[in-house]
Parts: C-alpha cells; structure tokens; sequence
C-alpha cells in the first residue's frame, strides 16, 4: 500500500462525512464518498435526526465521542448558518428512583470531566417555564448540551474534506465491494468502478447490506421511532428567532420514554414509548427516489395510535401542549444493536474492509475522530473495545439475537439501569456443566457473555448466622444477598468451589507457537514445560489492552486464559500465515472448577495420582493428572488470594469432576461459592479485571502491572513505548481505597473527590468481607495516591469518606496462597 491509501467511504451521512474531514484533516486526501442518495440530505436517519445531544452516558468513551462532537460542531458554520446550539440539556425526575439516578449521572459527568450540575424543581421551571414544577423533583443540567443540525454538520465538513481533495459522489448505488487475497481492492457501483486500498461502512441502517458484500457480519436492526411537531404554542409565538430554532434547553422526560425539543414556536416529541418497530430493509425505497417521491425512505407513515399514550404524557408534564395537537409525524428509522454500542473497526476476515456504523448524530464526530485515528495511526486515543465490531461471541451474531436484543434495547433505552442488572431473555443460552447442579444448590444466577453465571447459592443461607455481614442500602442491595459475604468468609476459612468455566480458553500451539506468543505479550514465557506465567496484551502505545494467564503444557502447547472475543481477534489477526501457530478457542469444550481455600489441599490432594503438595506442586505451576476418574489439567493459581488451583477438564467429564469434588469435600465443610464472593476477595487480593480497571487508555505501570512486563526478555509488541516509562514517573495510577461506612457499598463509575474538586473514579467496587471495610480501586493522580490521603467519593448524591490504601488489603506477604 502507498503512503496514500485510496480509501472510499459508502454513507454521505454525518458519520461518513465527519468521517472525510478528520482523513483529510490527517493528510489523507485520496477520499471518495459514495452515496446512493443526493447530497446532503441522503435519506438515511442523518437527514431526519432531530439533533439533540446529551453528552453525559455511562460509558467513558460514549461522553467522551459526545463531547468532541460538541466540541467541533460549535466550531462549524455552514454559509453563516450554525451547526450547532449550546441551549443546554434538562432532564428532569418526576419519581424518586429517577432523581436518584440523576445524581448516578451527575457523577458520571464528574468523573468523564463534563460540566453539570443538579437543579431543584424551582431551578428547573425556570430554566424551562412549560414544566408542570408540581410534577418535578428535580434535575439534571448540562449547559454544553444542545442542538445539533445533523445535514448542515454533515455539508460543512465535507465541503472541509472537498477543499482538501476529497471526492463526494452521489445517486450512486454500491453493487459489490471488491476483495483478493483476503483484502478490498475495489468498490463497484451502478456507475462504474474505483479502486480501493480501504473501504468503510458509513451507511447507516444499510450497513448491513454492504456487509454482506464481503461476508462481514452487521449486527445491527433498523428501528422506527416516532417523532412529531406540535401545532404553534402560545407562549412561544414571537418569542424565539426562526433562524436559532430554539432558545430553552433540549428536555428529556426519560420517566415517560419522552424527549422534547423547539422548532421556533412549535414543540418536537420524540417518543421511546411504544412498541418495537422492526424494519425490514428490502421493504424499503432506494434513497435515489426519494427526492422524487417526496419522502425519505427512513421516514415511514406515522401510526397515531402508538403515539397516544405519550402525548398524554407530554401533555402531563407541559400543561401548555394541552392548547395544541400534533400537526405533523413520522416513524424514523435508526440503527440500534444488540448491546446498545455502535460497531467500528476494521473486518479480521476481509483486510482493508472497515466499519463505522451504529452510530448516532451525538457521537458522530468522536467516532470519526477515532476511526481517523485507527486508520492512520494505528489505533485510537480513545479506548473503544465497547465499540469494537470484533467485540462479539458467535451466538451474539445469530440474527435472532440482533432482533430480540435490539428491540429490547429499543425498549430499555430510557430505563434506570442497575450495573448487574441482567439480560432476561434469550436465556439459558450457555450453561457450564455444573449448572443443573448449581440449580439443585439454589444459585441465584446473573447472565456475562451468554453465560449463566451463579453469583450466591441458597443453600449457603445457613452460614449467615455464623458470620456478621452489613446491610446495604436498597440500590446496593439488589442483585445482592448477604449470602455472598458469608461465602466470601468461609473461602477464607475453609474451602469452596467456584465455577470458571465461562473464562475464554485458548489453546495456542505450533512450532511458532512459543515465539509468537514472546511477541504478543510482556512477561517472558521461555519457561519449562509446567510454567505458568501471567501476562499482558499491549497495543502499539503500551496502552493495555488485556490480561493473560499461560500455562505451557508441551513444548509447542500453551493454554491461554484470555478475557473476550477481542482477545481472540487480536490474536488471530496477528498470528503468522505460514501454518506455525494454530489459535483455537476451547472455551465451550472445557470446563473449570476453582478450588480455593485453607482446606483446598486436605480436598484435592487424597483424589488425584500426583502430589500436590507445595513442593511438589508450586504456586504459578500446572500438572496434568487424574482426579479420581477425570483427566484434568490443573493450574496452581488463585484470584481469591487463597490455596488452591483452577481445576480443568473436557465438558463431557463436568458433572463427574464436580461430584467427585463435591462429595469428598463435605467432611471438610466445602461449599459452593458464587461470583460475588469472588469479586469481593479478588478485590481484597487487588487483582485487576481488563476492560474495567485498565483499558487501552493505562500503560502497565500506571495500571500496578510493571510486574508482568520483562524489558529484559526481547523485544515485544509495544515494548518501544515502554521505553523510560517506570512505576516512579506515572502520571496517574490505578489506587486503592477503603470505605469505613458498612451501609455505603460503592458499585463503580462514581466520581472521587479530592480537597472538594473532581479527581478521578472508580472502576471496581466491592464490600471486603475479611477487612471490614468497603473497597473501590479508582483511577487518581498519581500525588494522590499515598496511602492514608482522604478522599470522598460521590455515591447518590452524597460524599462518601475513603482513603487511599496500600495493596494488596489482604494477605500481602502471600503467606496463605503459598502454603
């Protein structure tokens, strides 16, 4: 490929054209737009996009694409038009548990660094006058919120990327994207054909009908949702100048699924509350007619009766509307996924083929900004492994799952959301060989990946008398039993079994194997047959992008405990083509038990053929062996902090190494034991979990991983920006905190405070049972970070005392994992 790549772009909408301007920005100029509508009012959901914006989301990365596209479209004029208006965003509360999650979002804004602040209900009225104030208990404001004017933003950054050299081309149709070899080299259209080193998916809710060209699965659904305008209000005749639109900030009435927003003296509802509207893309119009017939194809006829219900609403909270009707409507049409996150990143099986889609007017900037990024520089300074296509296991690309998941994300979009709060349906879809097992035991399960996932069993109830386990508040409390803590106790006590089997597995083998893998990761895996070794994934950057453990268990077998499908992916796209390294995920073939605790040798050691002893059988160790029956390999490690091994077996041996266990284990008082137990010892250990506590975002050092990185051992991926960077000279880093208040169990994303001002948040967050204490890790400055510094940290509305801690809280000598 040339230093110039020839890329083509297939959507002229906001994504592809915001997408055209930071290419050109970055000097590639040898861009070509294709849409098969005209420019720029294309027909897709850019042109009907009512164009509110609130920044502030629960994913870092999501407020993180808001607020750039904040950022550059205030600075966007098209013809002295604006593109964007800082009217400000209001949501307001009109029940209890929606006022308490205005002030999770509140922290949320405090931790990613967006200006906001809480308003009362009088502070609200005055801020938007129609509000029935009687009805309102509060809100939430955001002054950088506003309105942006999705087809002007979209022209004015492509005229950006014309004057550069890029190249917008409508009314052409997309017929076939061209590949050999494994990459793009060319797109054809009904009006001929371009060559192209990269193609990206910009098209919206086509998306997946230009996957298909080169068989990349889209898992997207196109949905309609409803949109109408008021006839003129009163109050607002002669009030506000037709040009600006609006002068009152966007409103979201999220109790009601309900969003308004001004258009002059007119008022426009966009509604979540109705049913699911599934859409078909072979029923629809091609955008090339649509100037002809008057209408968009993702504008469909309005269906008034699933409208009524929420204009009573609206009417309810602005009083004002009862003197006006709904003049005009339609069902437009959006694009929404089965986790609610948009799909970016470049296809692993076609090279060169990228996607860009799922993507909403909000963060339609800040998506481009790192899709830029990632193709010219090779990755994104933001981390997006909640956005990565490659993100999904296959059974979340059955098309089924896209439909049901996307319709209920549809249904849940306005929804206060507990962070543990499961999917409900499709469920059971994986299930681990222990589970009718578990069942019989009462396991209260919560879903992960797929996976049913016990997190505390009933029959454990018995232990809670033994142990005092503190209360919680009603938020903390759900998805929670003090069950859990008692479980927690007895590991540390006794001897339980964890069910681990829904940790990914990969088997990596092959003359290239150990090579490629000295590569892939930090820590040196040169280590004899036996070795287990713990290890990172790094980006180019140094940047983490997961955490592995390898066992070798031959020469040219490795068994690779990974974290998700990207790890997988990463892998793979890295992996040498010559037939030396072969990477299978073993995940569902397998199964795991993790055996942990005081008594776990006084368990495992009278039932298998080898000693496992602590000198026979050392920390960091695996054997393989029989257990009783069942061929296992076992791996001397703990992420409780405790004796004992993750135990591994095929699945068809499950039920009968479980029982084996199980049975041995009742004179010696063993349980089982779920994942909130686990959670909470991990914590107490301070053992990280990827994607939550670090990110691409953290190097190691900052992260506390220097110690899995060996400078000393070869070179390896994204060892040169590592280069003088040491534990000593962070700039940040991952902290410990301790909370003395029982009642006041922190659950993550909360925003910490120091000296009054925000400084950093939390990631993982649990109730240490063994300490006493409430434990939260947060990401702080790094002169903060001396152990005994007070903090606060600020959980539904009120300011939580913590301190900075040493780690690990529990057991920093070692002593029990060795013995």
């Amino acid at each position: 490929m040339t230093t110039q790549p020839r890329v083509v772009i297939i959507g002229a909408g906001i994504v592809g054209c915001s997408l055209a301007e930071e290419l050109t920005a970055r000097g590639w100029t040898a861009v070509t737009v294709l849409d098969q509508g005209p420019l720029f009012a294309t027909g897709g959901s850019t042109s009907h996009a009512p164009g509110l914006v609130f920044q502030t989301n629960s994913s870092k990365t999501m407020t993180e694409f808001a607020r750039y596209t904040v950022e550059k479209f205030s600075g966007l004029t098209l013809d002295g038009q604006w593109c964007y208006q800082q009217v400000g965003g209001l949501e307001v509360a009109t029940t209890s548990e929606r006022w308490t999650d205005l002030h999770r979002k509140a922290s949320w804004a405090a931790s990613w660094g967006v200006e906001a602040r809480l308003l009362d209900r009088e502070e609200c009225a005055a801020r938007y006058p129609l509000l029935d104030r009687e009805r309102v208990l509060g809100g939430f404001y955001v002054p950088t919120d506003g309105l942006a004017k999705a087809v002007r933003a979209a022209e004015a950054q492509a005229r950006l990327a014309i004057a550069r050299g890029a190249t917008f081309v409508p009314n052409v149709k997309v017929i076939d994207v061209e590949q050999a070899g494994g990459r793009v080299t060319g797109v054809v259209t009904d009006s001929g054909r371009l060559d192209a080193d990269i193609v990206v998916s910009c098209a919206g809710f086509w998306g997946p009908a230009v996957g298909a060209m080169v068989g990349q699965a889209v898992p997207l659904l196109p949905l309609a949702h409803q949109y109408v305008k008021t006839t003129p209000l009163a109050q607002l005749v002669g009030t506000i100048d037709e040009a600006a639109e609006a002068a009152g900030p966007i409103l979201r009435h999220q109790d009601a699924d309900l969003y308004f927003r001004e258009h002059g003296d007119r008022i426009g509802i966009g509604s979540y509350a109705h049913r699911p509207m599934p859409v078909s893309l072979d029923e629809l119009a091609p955008s090339a007619n649509w100037p002809d017939a008057g209408k968009q194809p993702s504008m469909l006829a309005f269906t008034p009766e699933d409208f009524e219900p929420s204009w009573q609403d609206a009417v309810d909270l602005l009083p004002a509307l009862a003197g006006t009707k709904v003049a005009d409507g339609f069902n437009g049409i959006f694009s929404f996924t089965a986790d609610g996150m948009p799909l970016l990143g470049e296809s692993r099986h076609v090279k060169g083929f990228w996607l860009a889609e799922a993507v909403w007017v909000t963060h339609s900037a800040g998506v481009a900004r790192a899709v830029a990024q990632w193709l010219v520089d090779g990755q994104p300074e933001t981390d997006v492994h909640e956005c990565d296509v490659n993100r999904f296991e296959d059974f979340q690309l059955a098309p089924d799952y896209v439909h049901e998941r996307s319709c209920q994300n549809f249904v849940e979009i306005y929804d206060v959301m507990h962070p543990l709060q499961p999917m409900e349906s499709p469920r059971p879809l994986r299930t681990s060989p222990f589970h009718g097992l578990q069942r019989d035991l009462g396991a209260y399960f919560l879903e992960g990946g797929g996976w049913e996932r016990p997190h505390w069993f009933a029959a454990n109830e018995r232990l809670v008398d033994g142990f005092e386990i503190p209360g919680r508040n009603d938020w903390a409390a759900r998805y929670w039993s003090p069950i859990a803590g008692a479980e927690a106790v007895h590991t540390r006590d006794k001897v339980a079994l964890y069910d681990m089997t829904p940790l990914k597995r990969l088997e990596i083998s092959g003359p290239g194997a150990l090579g490629f893998l000295q590569w892939m990761t930090t820590n040196n895996l040169d280590k004899p047959v036996g070795a287990v070794v713990y290890t990172l994934l790094l980006d180019r950057s140094g940047g983490v992008r997961s955490d592995l453990t390898v066992a070798r268990l031959a020469d040219n077998r490795f068994q690779v405990g990974a974290n998700s499908a990207l790890d997988t992916d990463w892998l793979l796209r890295h992996a040498p083509t010559d037939g030396s390294v072969h990477i299978r995920d073993i995940t569902g073939g397998t199964c795991c038990v993790g055996v942990w605790g005081p008594l776990a040798r006084d368990l495992v050691q009278p039932l298998v053929d080898t000693d496992f002893s602590h000198k026979g059988f050392g920390y960091f160790k695996a054997k393989q062996a029989y257990l009783g029956n069942v061929p296992i390999t076992a791996l001397r490690l703990s992420y409780v902090g405790e004796l004992g091994w993750e135990i591994y077996t095929s699945a068809e041996f499950g039920t009968r190494l479980w029982d084996t266990l199980w049975q041995a284990g009742q004179n010696l008082g063993v349980i089982a034991a779920g994942r909130s137990a686990f959670n909470s010892l991990r914590l107490e250990k301070g053992y990280r979990l990827s994607g939550v506590d670090m990110t691409t975002e953290h190097d190691p050092y900052e992260s506390g991983l220097g110690f899995a990185v060996r400078m000393d051992a070869g070179d390896f991926l994204g060892r040169a920006a590592l280069a003088g960077k040491s534990p000593d000279a962070v700039s940040s880093k991952l902290t410990a905190l301790t909370i003395d208040s029982p009642d006041d169990v922190v659950l993550g994303k909360e925003a910490v405070y120091l000296g009054g001002l925000p400084a950093g948040y939390v990631t993982s967050a649990a109730y240490g049972y063994t300490i006493g204490k409430g434990i939260a890790y947060a990401w702080l400055p790094s002169e903060a970070s001396t152990p005994g510094t007070a903090v606060e940290i600020d959980y539904l509305g009120k300011r939580v005392a913590a301190a900075v801690a040493e780690e690990p809280l529990f057991d920093p000598k070692m002593i029990n994992i060795r013995r």
